[in-house]
């Protein structure tokens, strides 16, 4: 495996909290956390719990947190000053709203009887102000607000850590989300989920700008339409500004790709706490405290701390699950706004734009990360390696006997119908990486033209943590048991196929969740057997 540089210290300071920015508080506010405990489940499997998150979930539910119905464009959208928050913080909130008023209501997310969500908090109602169109800022095309604050949340103890929605609500009924994860940044539980908001952002057309599209010669505020081409992309895209409206209706990441994991989760009472992946950026020493890292759908934007740490935290011991693909792809590197520190993410695409290739190249953001002059193959990390988009397959079972589908009674060859959706990685044994890879499924993806596979991977460092890479980006999509709202913000489960899955992602809390996985479960290459043709190189996608 190739080495990292060393990861230097960290230490970021941070404004004052009336400013919007996050301070940290002088004395712990934390609500006290139950130790982790292990806990045997119906099925035998015996997986780290904690009595406060069973606790938590006891608490009463609603589907309240839910947006249904289609929505107008910019009838309500906000932002906060910050994607997390401490208990002791306060986030400040920028809206804009054709309302006379509007009032916020925070859900904290999770199994809550089968609901989804608990309501923590509501704000009285807030009179609307005008807010100012938004800039773009040239040669860089981003979008920024500069909004005037609306109102204040003071993140107290009944805030439990967790993932939150925010919800916007306008006195018309308009509704809208604005995402937001508390931290217990003193937590050592078994797992810390991540939640991928910076590949939420490289997305986000608000504005008419992303890291992949541009319009030309002015603003746009929807996600399709328009003469949007990649040579006019953002070269910079700043957290200073809403999602679209559609972000709230079940498309986007957190609700499709995030939210039936930290259901399942919850509903099992692990023993689990949660972080975005800005905060890795800046705190990466802090993955040390916790068994496993589990990265979740599509995690594709990685700053080059992220990456050191998470790296690191692996040869250290820390179990690593991939639950979805095209993780670590693009490289990234943060600026701060007005509004607070890495509030601007970088990401150029083209090593012959971004000045800092001269004069820092290791921080500097080609197209790939694999793409000089950073080149490191995100399969040196994660096993496998992105192949491509727009899968449409079955899952096969090649190593049954592996500990992944142990209890699931699936045999080598079965097929799990259409499982394999969106975009999927494949082992290379031609890519740069662990040699050590035990591939768990070897799945052909026809739609996308012969030769091509989605593989579910697992690897183990040498005296350190276990690397599974579950190899396409709709998995935890897959997860969802129950339709939590009537019309669905999550999918229906699929009769044998979703019981399935859940069942050895009870395998995965279990390995991942108790101990480096070097000790317990050290990988069987198996890689070797499979059809030469079929771990070929991939070609990456622009």
């Amino acid at each position: 495996m190739a080495s990292l540089p060393a990861l230097g210290a960290a230490g970021i300071a941070y404004a004052d909290a009336a400013t919007g920015r996050r301070a940290r508080s002088g004395s712990p506010t934390h609500a006290v956390r139950s130790p982790t405990q292990l806990t045997t489940l119906p099925s035998g499997v015996v997986v780290p719990t904690a009595r406060w998150v069973a606790e938590e979930n006891a608490k009463p539910g609603t589907l309240g947190w839910a947006i249904v119905g289609a929505q107008p464009t910019r009838a309500i959208e906000g932002y906060a000053s910050a994607v997390s928050a401490q208990p002791g913080d306060e986030i400040v909130l920028f809206v804009h709203t054709q309302s006379r008023a509007f009032h916020v209501e925070a859900y904290r997310m999770g199994y809550y009887q089968g609901l989804g969500g608990r309501l923590v908090w509501q704000s009285d109602t807030v009179p609307a102000v005008a807010q100012p169109a938004p800039v773009v800022t040239a040669p860089t095309s981003t979008v920024e607000c500069r909004w005037a604050p609306s109102t204040t949340l003071h993140i107290d103890r009944d805030w439990v850590p967790g993932a939150y929605l925010l919800k916007l609500v306008g006195t018309g009924g308009e509704q809208q989300y604005v995402p937001l994860c508390v931290r217990d940044d003193d937590s050592s539980s078994a797992f810390l989920v991540q939640h991928s908001v910076t590949t939420w952002q490289a997305y986000n057309l608000w504005g008419g700008y992303s890291l992949y599209l541009g319009l030309p010669g002015g603003l746009g505020f929807g996600q399709v339409g328009g003469n949007k081409t990649f040579a006019h992309r953002a070269r910079t895209v700043s957290f200073d500004r809403p999602y679209p409206v559609d972000w709230g209706q079940g498309a986007a990441d957190f609700i499709g790709l995030e939210l039936p994991l930290v259901y399942d989760m919850e509903r099992l009472g692990l023993d689990v706490s949660y972080t975005t992946d800005v905060d890795m950026h800046e705190r990466p020493e802090l993955l040390l405290q916790h068994r496993a890292l589990l990265s979740l759908g599509h995690d594709e934007y990685w700053s080059l701390e992220m990456r050191q740490g998470v790296a690191q935290a692996r040869d250290g011991g820390v179990n690593v699950g991939f639950l979805g693909a095209n993780a670590c792809y693009r490289p990234i590197r943060f600026a701060s706004s007005p509004v607070g520190p890495n509030r601007w993410q970088v990401c150029y695409k083209s090593a012959a734009e971004d000045p800092m290739s001269r004069d820092d190249p290791m921080h500097a953001t080609p197209i790939t990360w694999s793409s000089s002059p950073t080149s490191w193959h995100e399969s040196e990390l994660i096993g496998s390696t992105y192949n491509d988009i727009d899968a449409s397959a079955d899952l096969v079972v090649t190593e049954a006997s592996g500990w992944l589908w142990k209890g699931t009674g699936l045999r080598d060859g079965q097929h799990l119908p259409g499982v394999v959706q969106g975009e999927y990685d494949s082992f290379s044994a031609a890519s740069p990486g662990p040699q050590n890879v035990e591939v768990l499924a070897h799945s052909p993806v026809t739609n996308r033209g012969p030769g091509r596979f989605s593989d579910v991977t697992w690897y183990t460092a040498p005296g350190g943590g276990g690397v599974l890479d579950m190899g396409f980006t709709g998995f935890v999509n897959k997860l969802a048991s129950a339709p939590l709202v009537p019309g669905g913000l999550l999918p229906a489960p699929v009769p044998g196929t979703t019981d399935v899955l859940l069942r050895a992602m009870e395998n995965v809390y279990s390995v991942l969740g108790t101990a480096p996985a070097s000790a317990t479960h050290v990988s069987r290459p198996n890689w070797q057997q499979l059809p030469a043709s079929s771990v070929a190189k991939p070609v990456p996608s622009a």
